[in-house]
């Protein structure tokens, strides 16, 4: 009897601990992957914005350098829409596993929570930081057939003519968006806001002369400021840029506050594990420092970062803060 109690007692515990075992063995299969085994399919880069943008080109230089050397296929993926909203939905709605990550601009994880009234996603709660890339000055441009050349020039024409002047934006909350809001604010000019789905086709109208300007970064407008098809104005910055030394920074110009600039980073979801965020950051950061890579974003009037994750973090922290005054202090809301 002593050892039938005893069996019925090992029985009895086995019938706990086995189904137990099991729960605990199904959880860890179904955790997020860890960096042993990661990567071992594609990898998304999900640009919240069209082609043709700086925002577009950074990635698709840096897909060729981390797909070798983390042995995936790294694919771009457009999904623009809502000032990058919408993009930034799709990668927060995603698994934290590593596969899919966001080219996240300043208006991304930066402009977007203050300036809609319901914004659909939040930059702290719902993404995990990897590296800031890169980032560059704005830089206001007219059309050459406005007739003004400097900042005071162009702040007295606005005057002279209130609502006749018109300045495109990459979209609602960009920083296209923020700079002309600012210049209004700052300058006290009355000039019409022409809000487009993404930067390429607010430059396309400006060179059209169908929009008298834009406050662009610098990136996406230097090749024609180069090319003559576009006047420059002042570069929005406390400091002139090494690309075009001869265009005034905004104390230059008489506008000491007026600054906006934009930076170009990548962010993964809510809850991705660390060391995969640490292994994505050295993948960027080995391609953001290839010299072929540097030299090009050079070009084009970047300066590359390539910070580290907890870095980032701070900094996103930081520009949220002070985007946040410039929203309040510039009345500009989305319903």
């Amino acid at each position: 009897m002593i050892n039938s109690s005893r069996d019925i007692s090992m029985n009895m515990k086995l019938k706990t601990l086995i189904p137990a075992l099991a729960a605990s063995l199904i959880a860890l299969a179904a955790s997020p992957v860890h960096a042993t085994g990661y990567p071992d399919k594609p990898i998304t880069i999900v640009v919240p914005f069209p082609a043709g943008s700086t925002s577009d080109m950074i990635p698709r230089l840096l897909g060729p350098l981390m797909s070798k050397s983390l042995g995936v296929p790294v694919v771009v993926e457009n999904r623009g829409g809502a000032n990058g909203s919408i993009g930034a939905m799709r990668v927060a709605s995603s698994a934290p596993d590593g596969y899919t990550l966001l080219m996240a601009t300043t208006g991304v994880l930066a402009i977007n929570q203050w300036i809609y009234e319901k914004p659909t996603y939040f930059p702290e709660k719902d993404f995990a930081p990897i590296v800031n890339a890169a980032s560059t000055p704005n830089m206001i441009v007219v059309n050459p057939s406005v007739k003004a050349s400097t900042l005071k020039e162009l702040v007295a024409l606005a005057k002279a003519e209130p609502g006749k002047l018109s300045f495109a934006s990459a979209g609602n909350g960009s920083t296209s968006h923020i700079c002309g809001e600012a210049l209004k604010v700052l300058e006290g000019v009355d000039i019409v806001h022409i809000p487009y789905q993404g930067p390429a086709p607010a430059l396309q109208d400006v060179l059209g002369d169908r929009v008298s300007m834009i406050c662009d970064n610098l990136s996406n407008v230097v090749q024609q400021v180069r090319g003559g098809t576009l006047k420059p104005i002042v570069v929005t910055a406390k400091t002139p840029s090494p690309q075009l030394p001869d265009v005034p920074a905004s104390p230059q110009a008489g506008s000491p506050d007026l600054e906006a600039g934009i930076w170009y980073g990548f962010v993964a979801p809510a809850a991705t594990p660390k060391e995969i965020v640490e292994k994505l950051n050295k993948a960027f950061v080995d391609a953001l420092r290839d010299p072929q890579v540097t030299s090009r974003l050079e070009s084009l009037g970047l300066t590359v970062i390539a910070d580290k994750p907890d870095a980032f973090k701070a900094f996103i922290a930081q520009e949220s803060a002070r985007m946040q005054n410039i929203v309040k202090q510039s009345r500009a809301r989305i319903p």
